[in-house]
């Protein structure tokens, strides 16, 4: 009988369980800070949270943190306005080796630059419409939607429906048994 008892407590207490996520729950908030049109989560350190920046690398990032005297393991939201300023102005115009930068020796200008968020977005855009028109190897690449920077197409490169190589065919209808006789055959 005390095990019937302890098969009733034990259900009873799992319909209490059942009823403990309707209850009210502590809400926690994400505060988000917001450099260079970028949206970084408060709570990440300042070196992985400037990698979240479209253009900056670990490496700039590590360069930004060294150059600017910044610790990297501080957290992101514990920045004041004058250092998140100082951060995005750096990153805009940037004082690090020319190795470190996106756009080495620009072919319409020949400057080395920096390139970051919608900009670099746009002037990639740019170098694959004039690699297409030259028609060149890489531009025709894309224009055909395949693999540009030398992959397999028979084995690789499924992402968007791309894959060249397997390709079941329609079998032929089997042939009749019966073998027909050859036109003036004997």
């Amino acid at each position: 009988m005390a095990e019937e008892e302890k098969k009733v407590d034990k259900k009873s207490f799992k319909k209490e369980e059942k009823k403990k996520p309707y209850e009210k729950k502590e809400l926690k908030f994400e505060s988000l800070i917001r450099i260079l049109a970028t949206d970084i989560p408060g709570n990440t350190n300042l070196y992985h949270g400037l990698t979240k920046i479209k253009g900056v690398s670990w490496a700039m990032s590590n360069a930004i943190c060294h150059i600017l005297k910044m610790d990297k393991n501080r957290k992101v939201i514990t920045l004041s306005e004058q250092e998140l300023e100082k951060i995005s102005s750096f990153i805009k115009n940037p004082q690090v080796p020319e190795w470190l930068l996106n756009r080495k020796k620009d072919s319409v200008t020949g400057v080395s630059r920096h390139i970051v968020t919608t900009d670099l977005d746009m002037q990639k855009e740019f170098d694959i419409r004039k690699m297409k028109k030259i028609k060149s190897y890489k531009g025709w690449r894309h224009a055909i939607g395949q693999p540009v920077r030398g992959q397999r197409t028979r084995s690789h490169f499924r992402k968007r429906g791309g894959a060249v190589g397997v390709i079941k065919s329609k079998q032929a209808p089997a042939k009749s048994e019966k073998a027909k006789p050859e036109k003036g055959g004997k």
